[in-house]
């Protein structure tokens, strides 16, 4: 088995995270630092920074974070105000995608490396609904423009819908995760975001979690998300 598909296996690294480690020269087989494709062979032993990696799953974790601005979605405990430190979990954790530094809302965190994977893979056909201020005020043919499509980063974003909140307040759902895409929509239409929230990934929402807090996902959301996934 690729050594990249063990540890996400474990749950505690996704493939990604995995990769940076490879990197580093921080995971070896049998005692020896491992390159990127390297082989693990029954019986070998993983370890990561001199630590076995156990291939028993064990518990896994699943839980949502109403993230604040100014948090960092890395993996990396050298980034100031990063998203582990922050949420302070005491097992290993990391996050599914990403909300930019500027960006609150809902972000979801595991050590489930498996679904990780299949989330990112559903990623261009599930939805994602955003709060969006901006600093002018919202006119009709922005709205349609925003859902119709705009030309960001080389390629037509894929069509969406949009919905007016108040005078420079709305709300767009997404089936797309391109680098800053709101953002860069905004900006080609001549608009600066001031406020971005996500409020809802698929079925899962905020639901009244407070800004900064997080909690466990309830066995209803796993069992929809399961669902969700598989179809």
């Amino acid at each position: 088995m690729r050594i990249d598909k063990y540890i996400s296996g474990t749950g505690l690294y996704p493939r990604r995270e995995t990769a940076r480690l490879i990197a580093a020269g921080r995971i070896t087989i049998n005692g020896t630092v491992c390159a990127s494709g390297a082989a693990v062979e029954p019986g070998d032993k993983v370890a990561v920074d001199g630590v076995e990696v156990n291939p028993d799953r064990g518990e896994r974790v699943y839980l949502a974070l109403n993230k604040p601005a100014g948090i960092t979605c890395t993996a990396a405990r050298e980034v100031k105000d990063n998203i582990i430190d922050y949420v302070g979990y005491p097992s290993r954790i990391f996050a599914v995608g990403r909300l930019d530094k500027q960006s609150e809302g809902l972000i979801l965190m595991t050590n489930d490396g498996s679904i990780v994977n299949r989330m990112m893979r559903a990623e261009h056909h599930q939805e994602k609904e955003y709060v969006v201020t901006v600093d002018k005020p919202v006119t009709a043919d922005f709205l349609q423009e925003m859902s119709s499509g705009v030309e960001i980063l080389g390629t037509r974003t894929r069509p969406c819908v949009t919905r007016q909140l108040s005078g420079q307040e709305f709300s767009i759902i997404l089936t797309q995760g391109l680098n800053l895409q709101i953002r860069r929509m905004c900006k080609a239409l001549g608009y600066r975001v001031l406020r971005l929230e996500r409020i809802r990934i698929m079925h899962l929402t905020l639901s009244g979690l407070p800004r900064g807090e997080w909690r466990m996902l309830t066995p209803e959301e796993m069992a929809e998300l399961h669902t969700r996934l598989e179809g």
